[in-house]
């Protein structure tokens, strides 16, 4: 894996906080590549025979799964160390933050006038609840809240405990996740151009970046309904010498014109939204695409069998993924069809990059489910 790059808008370490930082990463990789593959074989040497035992059968959904395993000691102990990590994972990113907050701060307004690219907040916009009702991955505030004026603490916070939380699988520059669609334009689409390209939920921009340097002629922008990701966002952007154009905006309703786009796409969003929003994301998506523009969202799988969907859906329970469980079973393309989408120009494809996967404990997290839609 790649060494995380260290720009002009994250913040420097102190010897300890550094120590705090590697120390959580190994504990993290620990639990992952050591205990979490545990669970799986208390699930197949007791916990599941102790079920066919009682009922004959096999359990038949992930809910089956979750009524046992949760009584499970081994499953308890992983699920309380992984807990605990990820609290830890944040508060090892907050304390250098908030320790160089005012410089980070007049950093992001000087790099910000550096970016040709512009950036436009709405103090007034509504935070969707889905936002408000839970700080999503355990991240205090979320992604939304300004704690002081011009913050961008969320976003440094988001940018080094991102890395943290993937345990550098998302690249030097967190960008794994632009880089695996884009491989996938290239290799589904490669006669496809775009000239105005939008990331929507974008949050710091680490995917948005990838596209604005694939297509160097290409307008691109990255909306997000939460502020000082935006902030940060826009700072990390010139910060790394790319042009992005930024606003505040909710997906269910943008004030582009109909039409504007030739690419429409998001990076592993649709999961932390809801079941409202999610067919009003799509049916925007649709009315910004122009005649002949492509629709392009990744996401994460959710998993084949019931125990697989259980795990996997252990961030749903834990980890503050509220709508998470229930895309696991949601149909994308129906989703679509409510949007406005033609069901023929809509299909669900999985996808895998060639790139080192070695160090990651679920290697189907590689093969992403990308959801596709042309407007014809």
């Amino acid at each position: 894996m790649q060494d995380f790059k260290q720009h002009a808008m994250l913040p420097a370490t102190t010897h300890d906080e550094q120590a705090r930082q590697d120390f959580v990463g190994a504990f993290r990789g620990h639990l992952s590549g050591r205990l979490m593959p545990g669970t799986y074989q208390v699930f197949a040497s007791r916990v599941e025979p102790a079920f066919k035992a009682k009922h004959g059968r096999a359990p038949a959904d992930q809910e089956e799964v979750r009524k046992v395993m949760t009584q499970d000691s081994f499953y308890q102990f992983w699920s309380a160390m992984q807990r605990r990590s990820q609290e830890m994972l944040w508060e090892s990113v907050i304390d250098p933050t908030e320790r160089q907050l005012p410089e980070l701060i007049e950093r992001a307004r000087k790099l910000s006038r550096k970016n040709r690219g512009t950036l436009r907040l709405d103090p007034e916009l509504e935070i969707p609840r889905y936002h408000r009702a839970a700080d999503i991955h355990l991240q205090p505030g979320g992604y939304h809240t300004d704690f002081t004026a011009d913050d961008v603490a969320a976003g440094v916070v988001y940018d080094k405990g991102i890395n943290l939380y993937m345990g550098g699988a998302l690249g030097a520059e967190n960008d794994l996740t632009g880089n695996t669609l884009l491989a996938y334009l290239r290799e589904k689409h490669p006669d496809f151009k775009p000239k105005r390209i939008l990331d929507v939920g974008c949050a710091i921009g680490n995917s948005t970046l990838v596209w604005a340097r694939a297509f160097p002629k290409a307008k691109v922008h990255g909306i997000d309904v939460g502020a000082p990701v935006l902030r940060y966002a826009h700072a990390r952007a010139a910060a790394l010498g790319v042009d992005v154009d930024f606003s505040q905006q909710n997906g269910e309703h943008t004030d582009f014109p109909d039409g504007a786009f030739d690419l429409v796409l998001s990076h592993i969003t649709l999961h932390e939204t809801s079941r409202s929003a999610l067919p009003r994301i799509l049916g925007e998506c649709r009315r910004l695409l122009r005649p002949g523009g492509l629709m392009l969202h990744l996401e994460i799988p959710r998993g084949r069998t019931p125990m697989e969907k259980f795990m996997h859906n252990w961030e749903a329970y834990n980890n503050n993924e509220t709508f998470a469980r229930f895309m696991t079973d949601i149909d994308l393309v129906a989703e679509s069809v409510k949007g406005g989408f033609a069901a023929a120009d809509v299909q669900i494809d999985q996808f895998a990059p060639k790139l080192d996967v070695s160090q990651m404990n679920y290697t189907e997290h590689f093969f992403w489910k990308i959801l596709a839609g042309w407007k014809r």
